[in-house]
């Protein structure tokens, strides 16, 4: 079954509108700063949406393209005007950063109470990737015949008893997806390209998270009949549309649940960024 996250989306929207129309009650508007250094096209796509969505609830958004040539220091110093705006609520450093900057430094630089994409180790927000992953299982969850969703630890002990595993470990999703099912208490199996096993770990998964953005890093052949596949990779293909890193219609009649890409965890991921950005808000009240 495939899983619309645009629908999920929507209902987070419908709530975020509110509460920044209760904000702009009080005089204040959400006000999120993103800074650009680089011309990947999926990144662009992703703050095209940010910009959009967050027009869409009443949110200030504004976006600073910048030289990839940019140095350090020069990058310090704009964070730094940006940790002491008091109009700005919300900081993001659009991943992916060039090689030659430091990215843990930059990381580091954003005040954690600004830091709503979670990447400051005292940040006080959760990825929004994270958040969008456990999202969408909790509505598989939920949807799952016989469960009562008003039970303690339910969805937590759903979880545990299921062998997960994360294909890719990048900054921007795999690492924060990682992070987050081990703070459950559950240890996913991490896949990568020096994984020698990763087909037999694979096939012997109930969840299989892919965080790659390249075609075919999972295939049909490799999955366990009525696995959850859940995608958060994606690239521009030949055809110039975006894809994620399975063939939807060579996985469909395999997965009980997938998500589409696009449609899939984007839309939930925008939506979990700016909830944290109307939270940074709340905040300050």
């Amino acid at each position: 079954m495939i899983v619309d996250g645009r629908e999920i989306a929507r209902e987070i929207f419908s709530d975020l509108k509110i509460r920044v129309e209760k904000l702009k009650e009080k005089g204040i508007i959400p006000h999120l700063h993103i800074i650009t250094l680089t011309i990947d096209e999926a990144s662009e796509a992703y703050v095209g949406q940010k910009g959009k969505k967050g027009g869409e609830i009443g949110a200030r958004i504004n976006v600073e393209n910048l030289s990839p040539n940019i140095k350090t220091e020069e990058l310090l110093r704009k964070i730094e005007r940006l940790n002491n705006d008091q109009e700005v609520q919300g900081i993001i450093i659009q991943r992916p950063i060039p090689e030659h900057i430091d990215e843990g430094l930059i990381a580091n630089s954003i005040n954690p109470k600004k830091d709503v994409d979670g990447f400051h180790p005292q940040s006080k927000f959760s990825p929004p990737i994270a958040q969008a992953v456990l999202k969408i299982l909790e509505k598989i969850y939920a949807s799952t015949p016989g469960v009562d969703v008003q039970k303690p630890q339910g969805f937590s002990n759903w979880l545990k008893n299921k062998k997960i595993a994360v294909v890719g470990r990048g900054v921007t999703a795999g690492g924060p997806i990682i992070s987050a099912l081990k703070k459950l208490g559950i240890e996913p199996e991490v896949i990568t390209s020096k994984t020698d096993d990763r087909k037999e770990i694979m096939k012997n998964s109930d969840i299989v998270i892919t965080a790659v953005g390249k075609p075919n890093i999972v295939k049909a052949e490799n999955l366990k009949n009525g696995v959850i596949l859940i995608g958060t990779g994606m690239y521009r293909g030949e055809d110039g549309k975006f894809h994620g890193d399975y063939d939807e219609n060579e996985i469909k009649s395999i997965a009980s649940f997938y998500t589409p890409t696009p449609g899939g965890v984007g839309p939930i991921n925008v939506a979990m960024l700016l909830s944290n950005l109307i939270r940074s808000t709340e905040n300050k009240i």
